[in-house]
């Protein structure tokens, strides 16, 4: 068997499930690299009676021969690295020897967290919704070529040279124009000593480890984070994330030419969840905190722990979004999907798919590209009858109920894609492989 570079990508507004099934197809690769997106993401494994919650490793690390690559597509919080690799290694794992960062990779700190934070604020009502951490200002920083990266703190002269100059230009935005705090530099540059004895040491040449993977024939995992609908430049702008989640991102950020990725695996649940603020036409009001809004979104929600693993925020859900899907599958070239989370609509007598919006009285199969559009579409549903049987850990296709067979056929009709790989619950275990991405 050949060599494969898999990448997995989230195909709606993130939490699929991606980390889960990145660590499932790990045991068959050499390494998996994280290409995008930063700690605000938040990947849930569980193996038996054991859940990780991993935000910026990659989900590989559980597996003890496989090498965890943070690629320059990434941006990395020194703090919240350190406490994620604290926690992983006083369970056994030994992350520090495993982990790789590339030199690229730029640096979150303290003033990204403070505008990031402050912006929410002046919004009010307005507010994208980003998780408050830094993320967005640092790909700000990155795009203006003003902020730092891992690489810098091979130098901690220059670093502090240049830290000094950052702190001083945003400063100035936090004091002067959203009237808060500035950060101190002097306790900053005192955290960032600390932070280059850890990083330092896993600094690589991320791109050329992957070319020497490559030239041994070995399989690598590229692991996204967020979701198809969230890319900066694809998704519900400018209610999306701040990097590029689609497949493209695999290439840009990590240093692997496009023509070396083999295949692309897109997560999807067998609903649609969104956090934050957004359009979300097939939405299915329900606020959990006073038990008030739609019966099914209650359901979904609740049988579905849908809350964040990073936030702890709750998740919006409602009925499968066709028209969603048919972009994501036609902006990362989908070979297959793995749907997920299945089981969570077990109990519901009908079932809905949107399969088509209306836009000015018009049809329409693909969604619009901008928030403000979303405005004018109105969905429009199949309803079909619900299985009312237990799918949870269900391991063979013929055991599943008739008419969960006939609703995954019909998604593969609708979206063009052919479903490679069934979760049936949430341990690494419950999943029905139905066409081996390594094989195929």
């Amino acid at each position: 068997m050949t060599k494969k570079n898999i990448v997995v990508v989230g195909t709606q507004w993130g939490d699929e499930g991606k980390g889960k099934i990145v660590d499932l197809l790990t045991d068959r690769v050499a390494a998996v690299v994280r290409f995008q997106g930063g700690h605000n993401a938040g990947h849930t494994l569980v193996i038996g009676d054991k859940t990780t919650v991993l935000h910026l490793i990659p989900s590989g690390i559980l597996r003890e021969n496989v090498d965890c690559l943070i690629g320059n597509g990434v941006v990395v919080c020194p703090a919240a690295l350190t406490k994620e690799v604290t926690q992983l290694e006083e369970t056994g794992l030994k992350v520090k020897q495993r982990l790789k960062i590339s030199d690229a990779c730029p640096i979150i700190l303290d003033y990204h967290v403070a505008l990031d934070q402050a912006r929410e604020i002046a919004r009010g009502k307005k507010a994208i919704g980003t998780t408050g951490r830094g993320i967005g200002p640092a790909y700000e920083d990155k795009v203006a070529r003003r902020g730092l990266r891992a690489g810098d703190f091979k130098n901690m002269f220059k670093f502090k040279e240049k830290l000094a100059a950052i702190v001083e230009y945003h400063n100035f935005m936090l004091v002067n124009f959203y009237k808060t705090e500035a950060v101190k530099f002097d306790q900053l540059w005192e955290k960032c000593k600390i932070y280059e004895k850890l990083i330092t040491p896993m600094l690589a040449d991320i791109s050329s480890l992957i070319a020497n993977y490559n030239a041994q024939g070995k399989n690598i995992m590229f692991e996204g984070a967020q979701g198809t609908l969230l890319d900066i430049d694809q998704g519900t702008y400018p209610f999306v994330t701040s990097s590029n989640t689609t497949a493209g991102g695999a290439s840009s950020g990590s240093g692997i030419g496009p023509c070396e990725l083999d295949y692309v695996l897109g997560i999807t649940k067998a609903y649609t969840t969104r956090v934050g603020a957004g359009p979300f036409p097939t939405e299915l009001c329900y606020d959990v905190e006073k038990d008030v809004g739609d019966e099914i979104g209650k359901i979904l929600g609740t049988r579905g722990h849908e809350f964040g693993a990073t936030t702890g925020r709750q998740r919006r859900c409602g009925w499968f979004d066709a028209v969603a899907l048919r972009r994501s599958a036609q902006v990362n070239g989908l070979t297959g999907i793995c749907l997920t989370k299945l089981d969570v609509m077990d109990t519901l007598v009908e079932i809905k798919v949107c399969t088509h919006y209306i836009v000015n009285g018009k049809k329409t199969l693909l969604p619009p590209t901008s928030a403000d559009e979303y405005e004018l579409v109105e969905p429009q549903f199949v309803t079909m009858k619900g299985w009312q049987s237990s799918t949870l850990g269900v391991n063979s296709w013929d055991d599943l109920p008739r008419e969960a067979k006939k609703y995954i056929r019909y998604l593969e009709q609708e979206i063009g894609v052919t479903v490679a790989i069934l979760s049936t619950g949430a341990d690494r275990a419950e999943t029905l492989v139905l066409a081996d991405p390594f094989d195929s």
